[in-house]
């Protein structure tokens, strides 16, 4: 029978044989790509968005920052869907003093919070008078002049901006960053003096007068409180987009206005 003949099979078994190989391929190239991003999410880098002005001057609302998840090791919250598989960290570590960094809430542990790193197990922490005391010294601050913040509501608050210097902790120099303050009256503005317990650290935002963060110590919903260790997701790098969400979505030829393009790609400090 002749190459020719229409009953030679070969014509009819190939396409079939390349197709099948073709959606493994396919299928392959899905699986490696998944267990990639699966991996990265997990073990690296794991994207959040800015959802509250608590951390103004230093994160604004509509930023989006990576959080390296490797800083602090792992817990169960790092996993996608934080299953309860095990407890305490995986090759843990502290965080440092000055550190911007993602955690769960203390009371919902399905809710991300992201606050700076104030105190850690054994410091002393007080407001006196709308200033920070860390081990009953004085935290030093310098007046940076007036500033006005927009919060999640569009709410405008006039303050004060300082430069505000955090003693560092395992023998680094101290933390320079900047913060905002709207008053200096009020129960969170003249605290009693906290000391931080062993396996917590202490956490305030930037925004000092319009954060719920440690210095809520109560059984209430949204208070705070010392945080476990356990909850720590991971430390906030780089803004890699910052966006001043004005116009709505629809309006799609304005979003290159709203991004805020000298945030683009900065360190989170």
């Amino acid at each position: 029978m002749s190459s020719d003949d229409p009953q030679t099979p070969t014509a009819l078994t190939n396409p079939p044989a390349t197709g099948t190989r073709g959606m493994l391929e396919l299928l392959r190239t899905v699986v490696v790509a998944g267990a990639i991003a699966l991996f990265v999410r997990t073990a690296l880098f794991e994207p959040f968005n800015i959802p509250s002005g608590s951390m103004i001057p230093t994160l604004q609302v509509g930023d989006y920052v990576w959080v390296a998840k490797y800083s602090y090791g792992y817990s169960h919250f790092s996993l996608p869907l934080s299953p309860n598989l095990f407890s305490g960290r995986i090759f843990g570590s502290e965080p440092h003093r000055g550190d911007v960094a993602v955690f769960r809430f203390t009371k919902d542990t399905s809710i991300d919070y992201i606050k700076r790193v104030i105190g850690l197990p054994g410091d002393r922490i007080q407001m006196r008078e709308g200033q920070l005391y860390l081990n009953g010294a004085l935290v030093p601050r310098t007046s940076e002049g007036e500033y006005v913040a927009v919060d999640e509501h569009h709410t405008h608050m006039e303050g004060e901006r300082y430069r505000e210097d955090l003693p560092g902790s395992d023998g680094r120099p101290p933390v320079t960053h900047d913060i905002l303050k709207l008053t200096d009256e009020g129960d969170k503005n003249d605290t009693p003096e906290y000391v931080v317990p062993p396996g917590y650290f202490f956490v305030m935002g930037d925004n000092r007068d319009d954060s719920a963060d440690s210095r809520f110590m109560g059984d209430a919903p949204q208070d705070l409180g010392f945080v476990p260790m356990e909850n720590l997701v991971g430390q906030a790098k780089w803004i890699f987009l910052s966006v001043d969400a004005q116009y709505p979505t629809w309006e799609f030829w304005k979003w290159p206005t709203e991004i805020r393009w000298g945030r683009l790609f900065s360190g989170v400090h």
